[in-house]
């Protein structure tokens, strides 16, 4: 069994964590809502480190799960960060969806001070993280990935090798980037069929047996015929994924048009409070403006 060290208790770190430890090894969290983790440290039974230097100083493996860019650098190279602490040859796994860019500037640091690093984005939500059955992307040392992949699949089902360092981001980014205009062509196809006078049961029925059919409108369907909109992947963590894959095609010299369009309905959700909330909670900007309402009849129907 492996000292492991955890950081990010969030609605994807907890169950990631709580994995690893069912599976008997040895493991340290933190977290920057502390009574978060203490809480998770309690219902556990597994040690509490007060900062990210302390995880990396009894943890030969650190897995990080944070929300953006400016948090996964500091978690790992700020002032009490896990390179305050990390052993050489020791390593550093971050399963966070962040620049590409900066993360393989991560790598390059670690590596001047001989420790390794993996940038390794999963996708699968809140569900896949529960189960243990998320995807894994990974970038950086091969070899390194081998003698990692026990841990990864206490967490995960499928992990792909993308290649060098930041590949496993470029391919997160990427899949998010379809997920997204799948997402905004869904809101716009149920809003404009539904003004028209489709019952939205029928037009989901013909896309779940249609070319048209996709991974999101046969899991995500029922919940926005239902008006239920709890969080599994927040309109805020996409909008900001699409941020990062515009940034990467500006760096390519690639014109993203549709993806442009589909961040600015993303942020126009968030600016209707709807950001906290989950993705499929999107087409309410559409519906305010259309008049409508993309519920089934048997939810809207008075009592």
């Amino acid at each position: 069994m492996a000292n492991v060290g955890f950081l990010g208790l969030g609605i994807m770190g907890a169950p990631m964590a709580g994995h690893l430890i069912s599976a008997g090894h040895q493991v340290m969290v933190w977290s920057h809502n502390t009574a978060k983790a203490q809480k998770f440290a309690q219902q556990h039974g597994c040690a509490l480190a007060k900062t990210p230097a302390e995880v990396a100083r009894n943890s030969q493996t650190s897995f990080l799960c944070v929300g953006n860019t400016a948090m996964s650098l500091e978690v790992i190279l700020g002032k009490d960060g896990l390179v305050q602490g990390a052993a050489q040859d020791s390593l550093i796994v971050d399963c966070s969806t962040v620049s590409p860019t900066i993360s393989k500037q991560i790598a390059g640091e670690l590596a001047a001070k001989k420790i390794r690093f993996l940038d390794a984005p999963c996708t699968g939500s809140k569900a896949g993280a529960e189960s243990g059955t998320l995807s894994f992307m990974i970038g950086g040392d091969r070899d390194t990935f081998e003698q990692t992949r026990a841990l990864f699949e206490t967490m995960g089902r499928a992990l792909y090798y993308c290649g060098k360092q930041g590949m496993g981001l470029h391919a997160k980014v990427t899949q998010n980037l379809i997920l997204g205009n799948i997402l905004q062509a869904f809101n716009e196809g149920l809003v404009l069929s539904t003004k028209g006078g489709v019952d939205p049961e029928v037009m989901i029925e013909i896309l779940n047996n249609t070319g048209a059919r996709s991974g999101y409108t046969s899991t995500k369907a029922d919940s926005v015929l239902r008006g239920d909109f709890a969080t599994t992947f927040s309109v805020r963590w996409l909008e900001k994924d699409l941020g990062l894959a515009l940034e990467v095609a500006s760096e390519l010299g690639i014109p993203l048009s549709t993806t442009a369009a589909t961040q600015q309905q993303l942020r126009a959700a968030i600016a209707m409070g709807y950001g906290d909330e989950d993705i499929s909670g999107s087409i309410r900007v559409l519906e305010d403006l259309a008049a409508c309402r993309v519920r089934s009849r048997k939810e809207t129907a008075p009592a």
